[in-house]
């Protein structure tokens, strides 16, 4: 076998020479041999699969904010004004307040108000009689018709303007309202000229003034000039019925109509 022969020789003197350079060890190499040589088909190559993505976490809904207080008016009684939006709704919440047990349960039925509800004018009193707790309308007994007769000299009728009071029922006797009956009563007051949004108010007797103007001023300080209720302009005068008991209040009356008609634009001599 001469090749194999030359092969060790060549072999011998590489190796003899590599010692002479001062190598002494040669690396270690794994001979693998060549699949195409052999006639075998390159193994495939091994993907690794895909992992699945991870499934987003659901975020928690967050919670739905609550209406500010402050967007909602109070009452001085610490109840929530009412949102009804238009009077007749009003007057269904109204017929069924019980808010004080001693006029609920005494009442006929509740006294609301009447007339425009698009009023410039609206007429304030204190509270139903019994005539008014019988009818269901304010001012309809003896001081109602010299309310009528007192809008007619000031060339207003009744459907003009808009008529209610401060309390929606009648008081037992046909006593005061109650400071605490009058407090629960405001939220729908309140309400009620927001919904008609007039440009005056004439109120009617000592109780209406102190209590629409938050005063304690006499009714006698209070009539002849003009006062401010959330913009709106009022004027106090005296109640029809103690015009009944003192005829000679009359005149003072008269003058107050007459200064209010001239802020309206209308004077009446």
């Amino acid at each position: 076998m001469p090749d194999s022969m030359n092969v060790k020789r060549a072999l011998e003197q590489q190796l003899a020479s590599l010692a002479a350079a001062g190598v002494g060890q040669l690396p270690h190499v794994e001979y693998v041999p060549d699949p195409a040589a052999r006639g075998l088909a390159a193994p495939k190559e091994t993907v690794a699969p895909t992992p699945a993505p991870t499934p987003a976490k659901p975020q928690a809904a967050k919670p739905q904010a609550l209406p500010s207080t402050q967007s909602v008016p109070i009452a001085p009684s610490g109840v929530a004004i009412s949102r009804a939006t238009t009077l007749p709704v009003l007057a269904e919440e109204v017929a069924a307040c019980t808010l004080c047990g001693d006029l609920a349960t005494t009442r006929t039925q509740t006294v609301f108000g009447v007339g425009n509800p698009a009023a410039r004018l609206c007429l304030l009193g204190e509270a139903p009689g019994a005539d008014e707790d019988a009818q269901g309308e304010p001012f309809v007994g003896r001081s109602g018709q010299l309310l009528t007769k007192i809008l007619s000299a000031c060339g207003l009728e009744r459907e003009d303007v808009y008529i209610l009071n401060i309390l929606k029922c009648r008081p037992p006797g046909n006593r005061n309202p109650a400071p605490q009956e009058s407090e629960n009563c405001r939220q729908f007051l309140i309400r009620q000229l927001q919904l008609i949004e007039p440009e005056f108010i004439c109120c009617l007797g000592a109780v209406a003034a102190q209590n629409l103007l938050e005063t304690t001023t006499s009714i006698g300080r209070l009539r002849g000039q003009l006062h401010d209720y959330r913009g709106i302009k009022v004027l106090c005068t005296y109640h029809p019925a103690y015009l009944l008991r003192n005829p000679g209040a009359k005149k003072d009356c008269w003058e107050d109509m007459q200064l209010l008609m001239r802020e309206m634009g209308t004077p009446v001599e």
